[in-house]
């Protein structure tokens, strides 16, 4: 398998501080006046060199789904602009070996004042299509986007749903060899969303490539083979995508069986720990037979007065895919309940015999005022194969419930 993308010690630079403008306007030489004498009177420096890549290399053969991950500002969307062409490396080299399709940020290259057919055609063209070639795929881009309707209104007037509709519809269907994704996925509605994923596999079943970047693990792991890692701008771990899926959802995860805030709140409410105990014995332990409850013990104190709310807890598998929200508020109709001071124990009940033998990940929420602050991934368990029905028999699904059964 040939590789169609080759990353070599590619870093990119950017200074801090720095604006570059096409012209000299007075109130921006006021401005740029203004800085300069305030860096100096602070003492700090006017500019400061941040690199945002450092020394990143890969490779990306043909054919291959591979997905790019990492938090906020770990250097995803720089890279995906050095692949992209839309800026260049400061340093290393990256081969592209192919037309290159990209969408990174919704509406990304459309012209806002021209319709949806003149903004297939435009963008056809930049990817050095002819317009025989445009028209071979036109009705399918149409079909797949389902904007038929308002095709000939200016895309500036659409919302942000159909702005990626088309734009996913524009730079897939383009026969491109290589397609770059980004999160903008996420602004589309479910059931396009499984489309996108169905069209991204039948992209590589073609014999091309794809890059798709998202926060959302479950995605990343029904689509994609190997996986690239970023953090603070540098290759962490790159591999097969189980394995570096569950290195980046395992960091920060308090491996201990209970959690406590490093920096207690010191306001309304305050968290003592939340831990996992097995519901039979009340054992602290993070392997749990199948057939066993889970008891998730929240320990906290009302310390002042404190608006009627909740706790959520969130419980995920080992992709990041959320399997279930439960609160503490549930059995209320008004979907909250009143707060008493002082200290109080919450248990969360989970029966035995309805997760099926797996990692799981728990997040729960932190009352605030009239909102809720979330603690994600602070705590993990195991549910073992031990009395499992699912490993009992095989049967397949992310629950593995024992439910009753009647016959007549």
């Amino acid at each position: 398998m040939r590789d169609v993308i080759i990353a070599e010690g590619v870093g990119k630079t950017y200074r801090l501080g720095e604006q570059v403008t096409a012209y000299g306007l007075l109130r921006e030489r006021l401005a740029q006046a203004f800085k300069t004498t305030f860096a100096a009177r602070t003492n700090k420096p006017e500019d400061e060199e941040f690199w945002a890549l450092k020394d990143v290399a890969f490779t990306i053969g043909a054919a291959e789904v591979v997905g790019l991950i990492g938090k906020n500002g770990a250097g995803k969307s720089t890279l995906l602009k050095i692949l992209s062409r839309i800026t260049e490396p400061t340093e290393g080299r990256i081969d592209l070996h192919g037309k290159v399709s990209s969408l990174l940020e919704v509406g990304i290259g459309f012209h806002p004042e021209l319709s949806g057919r003149e903004n297939v055609y435009l963008n056809g063209a930049i990817l050095g299509m002819s317009r025989k070639e445009i028209r071979r795929k036109f009705d399918e881009i149409v079909e797949f986007a389902e904007i038929a309707k308002f095709l000939d209104t200016p895309v500036k007037r659409y919302s942000s749903g159909m702005y990626v509709r088309l734009a996913f519809a524009v730079a897939a269907h383009l026969e491109p060899d290589i397609l770059i994704v980004d999160e903008v996925l996420a602004v589309g509605d479910s059931a396009f969303q499984q489309k996108c994923l169905g069209k991204m596999r039948d992209i590589r079943s073609e014999g091309r490539s794809v890059i798709a970047v998202s926060h959302n693990m479950a995605t990343i792991a029904n689509i994609c083979e190997r996986v690239i890692w970023l953090e603070a701008g540098r290759v962490k771990m790159a591999g097969q995508t189980q394995e570096v899926v569950h290195g980046y959802l395992s960091e920060g995860i308090e491996h201990e069986l209970s959690w406590s805030p490093r920096h207690p709140s010191k306001r309304e409410f305050e968290y003592h720990s939340v831990s996992v105990l097995r519901g039979d014995t009340q054992e602290a332990t993070d392997a749990i037979p199948g057939d066993v409850p889970v008891d998730v013990v929240f320990d906290f104190t009302i310390v002042r007065p404190l608006s009627d709310g909740r706790l959520e807890l969130r419980l995920t598998d080992e992709f990041g895919e959320p399997l279930f929200t439960t609160t503490s508020a549930d059995v209320d109709a008004r979907r909250n309940h009143a707060w008493t001071q002082g200290r109080h124990t919450f248990t969360c009940h989970i029966p035995g015999n309805l997760l099926a033998p797996g990692q799981y990940r728990i997040s729960v929420t932190h009352p605030f005022g009239g909102y809720d602050t979330l603690h994600e991934n602070i705590l993990s368990f195991q549910v073992t194969e031990q009395n499992s029905v699912s490993a009992i028999d095989g049967r397949a699904g992310k629950i593995a419930p024992r439910l009753d059964w009647s016959r007549d």
